[in-house]
């Protein structure tokens, strides 16, 4: 009988073993900076980019959509669009999506269908939040005259805060 289990249980550990060393996948970085570059080129607002990334993050995104060119789903811009993604040292993911028109229609692309959740008030700038209908996603949007910022992530309130603290109008 201990023979048997024996028998048995040696598959179960074998798959077990190998299923289990398949190792995480790897990111892949984009180089942000020719995209800012050509969005601060292009732009008729001023880019809000991080004054720097911290250490350890990686971007994973970087896009620059003119208004009219073809978007993400291949349908043409409403609006001159920015992209930046980043994944944190945790591998989270934190979106900074900029757009010149159409800023309720950002936020429910953004957040699928957020809803309003107070005030942050960050350098005495007041940045709306925004959490998704699941509460797993939130954003902080700041809606300029030219513009609107959105920084989003499934992380608390305050991560967003100090990321949306390094932004600088370019």
């Amino acid at each position: 009988m201990v023979m048997a289990v024996v028998i048995l249980l040696l598959p179960v550990v074998l798959i077990y073993w190998w299923f289990s060393r398949i190792p995480e996948p790897q990111v892949t970085a984009v180089d942000w900076q020719p995209v800012v570059a050509a969005a601060k080129a292009e732009s008729p607002y001023a880019i809000a980019v991080p004054a720097s990334v911290p250490a350890g993050w990686t971007v994973v995104r970087a896009r620059w959509t003119k208004v009219g060119q073809p978007g993400l789903n291949q349908q043409p811009a409403v609006g001159n669009t920015l992209q930046l993604g980043y994944l944190t040292t945790d591998r989270m993911y934190l979106g900074l999506d900029q757009r010149d028109t159409d800023s309720r229609g950002l936020i429910r692309e953004v957040s699928k269908d957020a809803v309003s959740d107070g005030e942050s008030v960050i350098a005495d700038v007041p940045w709306q939040r925004y959490v998704s209908p699941d509460g797993r996603t939130r954003l902080l949007v700041r809606t300029g005259q030219a513009s609107t910022v959105v920084v989003s992530g499934d992380v608390a309130y305050s991560e967003l805060e100090t990321f949306a603290a390094t932004l600088r109008d370019q």
